[in-house]
């Protein structure tokens, strides 16, 4: 049977949309502000998202940002929950390598990165959120990762075995281990990136 090229599941995001349609206004305020705190992640690190910075950022009130997300916590959840919809959109039908269309290694490859990626940008919020989490390997997001990478894995060319084989892949991007990783070994984002993708060529090149 063809495995096929993409998940064969939706966009499971952290948090879920809006309960009701955004009015216009409110939707490009909460895209701005997204972009704004994503922006200040990007330069500056997670510790430099807080609800001024972002409002000077996005050239709007700080009022405006509590109404729109009540607290930081808010504010981060809802960034998470954007940035795992377009990483998952991305995986989806976005371009190679990380979208359909490529080698299935490079995808692996690409996909690991983007997460590791996601998972430092946002991994005060990922901690919090596991360790209220009794069975966070269950969580939806998880899951999806979890298939993709088995049907990624599938097409590599491993026939068994896979399923203990994308947790093991997934487990050094995952946000304990990268705290770990990075606070007591002492690696850097790119040292992890580059180790990590190794081990993944590595595994492919002996299968």
């Amino acid at each position: 049977m063809a495995i096929p090229d993409h998940d064969p599941v939706g966009l499971p995001v952290v948090g879920g949309p809006p309960p009701s349609p955004e009015r216009a206004d409110a939707a490009r305020n909460r895209r701005l502000l997204l972009a704004a705190a994503k922006s200040l992640i990007d330069h500056h690190g997670a510790a430099a998202v807080t609800m001024d910075a972002v409002a000077r950022a996005a050239g709007v009130g700080k009022g405006t940002v509590f109404r729109r997300f009540g607290n930081r916590t808010g504010l981060m959840h809802a960034l998470l929950d954007h940035s795992e919809s377009d990483l998952q959109q991305a995986m989806l039908s976005g371009p190679e390598p990380l979208g359909p269309g490529g080698h299935p290694l490079d995808r692996l490859v690409a996909y690991g990165r983007a997460r590791l990626k996601m998972t430092i940008d946002h991994l005060d919020l990922l901690l919090e959120a596991n360790a209220d989490d009794q069975d966070r390997l269950a969580h939806p997001v998880w899951s999806m990762s979890t298939q993709h990478v088995k049907i990624l894995l599938r097409q590599i060319g491993f026939s068994s075995g896979v399923d203990v084989m994308a947790h093991a892949v997934q487990a050094p991007i995952d946000a304990i281990t990268v705290r770990h990783l990075m606070s007591v070994v002492g690696l850097t984002h790119e040292q992890i990136a580059d180790d990590w993708e190794q081990m993944v060529r590595t595994l492919a090149a002996g299968r």
